[in-house]
């Protein structure tokens, strides 16, 4: 048993209070099941990493990102990052903030058809 680690749950309460627009936006359609009854929750911690969205029945990451992650040392970072998720199962849906606010429908229903590639 994993015990009470309560300060993966301080960091992810500051994580959610401090929520970019987008991610608050794509949150408002996810929350409560309304993508297709997928259960997702938000700041999750998987290992040493904070994830913006997870759907853990389906094992599907969501990211949102902004304009960072340009640098050779985030992108280095991130690499590592994802392959030590995906080492863990998970399979990772990324989308842009400009995506979300220009076409989160568009971005909606690709995450839907990304949800629904295992199961075909």
């Amino acid at each position: 048993m994993r015990g009470p680690q309560p300060w993966r749950t301080n960091r992810a309460r500051v994580l959610r209070s401090h929520s970019t627009s987008a991610e608050d936006r794509i949150w408002s359609a996810l929350r409560n099941r309304r993508l297709n009854g997928l259960k997702f929750v938000r700041q999750y911690s998987i290992g040493p990493y904070f994830v913006d969205f997870v759907c853990r029945e389906r094992m599907i990451i969501v990211e949102i990102d902004g304009a960072t992650h340009s640098t050779e040392q985030e992108l280095s970072y991130d690499a590592k990052r994802a392959d030590y998720l995906r080492e863990q199962g998970y399979r990772i849906f990324c989308a842009n903030n400009g995506d979300v606010y220009e076409n989160l429908s568009g971005v909606l229903t690709a995450l839907l058809e990304f949800a629904t590639e295992q199961d075909g």
